[in-house]
């Protein structure tokens, strides 16, 4: 399959996935809340945000090994083999660990505290949720640990499109396994039981899949070594430390927030950033599936494929993303109001602020990918260490001030303050290796971050003005396309087109 081919597949499956992800989170939260009450969503919502927190380790392990594979590259089977039995024995030690912490959370009196409902009377609705931790960390263990690693081992052979539709498959299960569950009048115990129990299952075919293709790629067993296996433990620390800190700026701000503002508050800032996470979870299916070709094209100091990778990304963000949450900003709240039933009230300021930290994400991806594929572990480390004093920092200051909104602004000044540091480290990089920085394509994509920030604050600041503000902004941003393809590479324009006319419904259209 042609890099091309493989980013089309990667992206159309991970794109399939994102969509499932989002529509379940449009269907999951009105029907939660008909059926819960909001503070049992909040619990719900909490419970996920730990098991994300929890899980960095084993995660920092996985992300650690999985550039080391791509580093042995498809010819170094027995290497890969070695290092993969090691890392799946240590993970499963790892993942045995997670489990112990939360019976000890569960048997303790820190979960209350966690989950940011310590009173008496929600005592049956805290014993579920220490329930459904336990089930979801042991579901960590069966369905994610081993074959996260192998998945990871397999990308070096092309498989990640593959892999890709397998992660839709888990997705559509995750996502209506618990919805069917609500819709049939079950509690929040009962919904955590069928949703570990259908990830179980699903994951014996998984397995199987997994198998046959390390056979066929004459991927060897090879005896698990303590050594080699915590070697690369201790190595991924750093990885882990980072995780966890970043983890922060994503499901762990949730923790910070939960005891402070409370369940309610919780839910109300969750589902207000559900826009905001499905377009990180789209730009996703972007870097993910070009990440190995990238590290490929910066290892050969070719430079003019380089600015093609880099140019792919941020032209999702200039076409699509700015233009996007300008869009979304005008139109949300009367959608959002009905999606949440009316209980929970639409803050137009938190909403800009959110999809800003997104935009300005998504502005640092490819000095992100320059830094992360080439495990610069030191300059992550900085960034996130950061990151995360400026989001705890911010939201316990912020927060008595300016509600949940304190919140947003904390996130959004460490995105800031990451996407200095990536860019800076990713110069450094470039530069020592003979390749530069492609600082005009990068100013025109940071134009459309500043276009849309102004826009989004001139609507909710002078709400009399939106419509001409709104004409006025999507106006800018479509100059700032123009701008944008007129600047490209002439093999970036290229590869673009040649990328949309291979997509499946765009052959069909012209099909003779």
């Amino acid at each position: 399959m042609s890099t091309a081919s493989r980013l089309i597949s990667g992206s159309a499956a991970s794109w399939v996935q994102i969509s499932v992800v989002m529509m379940a989170q449009l269907a999951l939260v009105p029907i939660y809340l008909i059926h819960w009450s909001v503070k049992t969503y909040g619990v719900w919502l909490a419970i996920q945000a730990l098991i994300s927190v929890l899980s960095t380790l084993d995660m920092g392990h996985q992300t650690f090994l999985g550039y080391e594979f791509l580093r042995f590259g498809r010819e170094n089977q027995e290497k890969i083999g070695k290092f993969m039995w090691s890392g799946i024995v240590m993970g499963i030690v790892i993942s045995i660990g997670q489990v112990l912490l939360i019976v000890i959370f569960v048997i303790s009196d820190a979960l209350p505290h966690l989950l940011g409902e310590s009173s008496a009377q929600n005592e049956a609705l805290l014993y579920a949720a220490g329930v459904v931790l336990v089930l979801q960390s042991i579901t960590w263990l069966v369905c994610t640990s081993t074959t996260g690693l192998i998945t990871r081992a397999l990308a070096p052979f092309g498989y990640y499109p593959r892999m890709a539709w397998w992660g839709v498959v888990f997705a559509l299960v995750n996502a209506f396994a618990p919805l069917t569950a609500v819709v049939l009048g079950a509690d929040l115990l009962v919904t955590g039981i069928v949703l570990a129990c259908s990830l179980v299952v699903l994951s014996i075919p998984f397995y199987i899949d997994l198998i046959k293709l390390m056979r066929k790629e004459r991927i060897p067993f090879s005896r698990p070594s303590w050594k080699t296996g915590f070697t690369n433990f201790i190595q991924s620390l750093a990885l882990f430390a980072k995780g966890l800190l970043e983890n922060v700026r994503q499901q762990g701000v949730r923790l910070i927030l939960a005891p402070l503002s409370g369940t309610v508050g919780l839910a109300a800032f969750s589902t207000m950033r559900t826009g905001a996470n499905v377009a990180l979870q789209g730009l996703n299916t972007i870097m993910n599936p070009l990440m190995p070709d990238l590290m490929r094209f910066l290892h050969d100091r070719d430079q003019q494929r380089s600015e093609v990778g880099f140019g792919t990304i941020w032209i999702v963000l200039i076409a699509f993303m700015a233009p996007g949450v300008v869009i979304l900003q005008a139109f949300v709240e009367p959608l959002y109001l009905i999606w949440t039933q009316g209980k929970i009230p639409f803050n137009p300021s938190l909403f800009a602020v959110l999809s800003l930290g997104v935009l300005v994400y998504a502005l640092v991806q490819p000095a992100m990918a320059v830094v992360i594929g080439n495990n610069l572990i030191k300059p992550q480390l900085i960034i996130s260490v950061f990151t995360a004093v400026i989001v705890i920092g911010g939201v316990f200051s912020l927060e008595p001030f300016l509600g949940i909104l304190g919140a947003g602004v904390a996130l959004l000044a460490a995105e800031s303050v990451a996407a200095i540091g990536y860019t800076y480290f990713a110069k450094k990089w470039l530069m020592e290796n003979s390749l530069t920085w492609p600082y005009k394509s990068f100013g025109i994509a940071a134009t459309s971050v500043v276009l849309a920030a102004i826009s989004m604050g001139c609507m909710i600041g002078l709400p009399n003005l939106k419509w001409i503000i709104f004409s006025i902004s999507l106006l800018l941003l479509a100059w700032n396309i123009w701008r944008y393809w007129r600047a490209l590479p002439i093999l970036a324009t290229q590869r673009a087109i040649q990328i949309i006319t291979n997509l499946p419904v765009i052959k069909r259209l012209f099909l003779v």
